[in-house]
């Protein structure tokens, strides 16, 4: 599984918009048993997960399972492990590296483990949780983390908390992080601007709520063709012995290794 711009959610007791999202071209899809599902309809959503992987195709899926503190959990990981085509699971507030450690071992060879950070305490253990075995990314879930610690927006007041992400998820050499949501789905302008702050921070992907969300965040989580035409200049300019200067600034080994990312992340 490569890492992911853009992530859709869509509620797991509505199995008629499975197929409708996988045809948005979100890199993953993120069926929900959690939030968006009502707690007398989880099990008739996980028998809905269950057909539509036994009836359709060979798509790749996510499904953010409920809580470890929940009754559902453990039913939900029973799912997880019973089909390879769910490719990923996401763990709801994720706060103690043995926790999540708990849950990844209990995969299959092959599933990834996306830690959603959204509490206090996720985000005080947040380098332990990245370090965690069997964690492939962080993401953050910016809408609960408001809620609980009364931060009024999750504009630019959470940047603090943005940056000790990618820091942590570098450190524990991890992926960039994953934004959080968007809530506003029908104003564009509102949705580049999220994106571009989180660009600029360092992430790599973002949770979308509406399909109409997909195709800006992968554009935005994707390098311009500004930026490839700086990285292959960059690259031929690095190929000549001695010190070079691209755009009138110096080529060094960091210059490079920004390069090679950006053209990789096309390749």
């Amino acid at each position: 599984m490569r890492n992911e711009r853009s992530l859709l959610f869509v509620p797991g007791d509505r199995p008629e918009r499975f197929g409708k999202a996988l045809a948005t071209g979100a890199d993953l899809v993120v069926i929900d048993l959690e939030d968006a599902v009502l707690p007398e309809a989880k099990a008739a959503a996980r028998d809905h997960i269950a057909n539509w992987l036994a009836e359709e195709g060979t798509a790749k899926i996510a499904v953010r399972i409920n809580g470890t503190d929940t009754g559902w959990n453990s039913d939900d990981l029973a799912l997880v492990v019973s089909s390879p085509r769910i490719a990923a699971v996401m763990l709801p507030k994720a706060e103690k590296k043995t926790t999540v450690e708990a849950v990844a071992s209990r995969l299959q060879r092959g599933q990834q483990l996306i830690a959603l950070v959204e509490t206090p305490g996720g985000y005080v253990d947040r380098l332990e949780i990245a370090r965690a075995r069997g964690v492939s990314r962080i993401a953050f879930g910016s809408v609960d983390f408001c809620a609980e610690t009364g931060i009024g927006t999750m504009g630019d007041e959470l940047n603090p908390i943005r940056t000790e992400l990618v820091i942590a998820c570098a450190a524990a050499g991890l992926p960039a992080p994953i934004e959080g949501v968007t809530l506003q789905v029908k104003d564009p302008e509102i949705l580049a601007q999220d994106v571009a702050r989180a660009r600029r921070l360092g992430f790599g992907g973002k949770l979308c709520i509406h399909p109409s969300q997909v195709v800006a965040v992968n554009d935005g989580f994707s390098p311009s063709s500004e930026e490839l035409d700086w990285a292959r200049r960059v690259l031929d300019a690095a190929s000549v012995q001695g010190a070079v200067v691209v755009d009138g600034k110096l080529v060094d080994k960091p210059v490079i290794n920004r390069a090679r990312q950006l053209l990789a992340a096309v390749a």
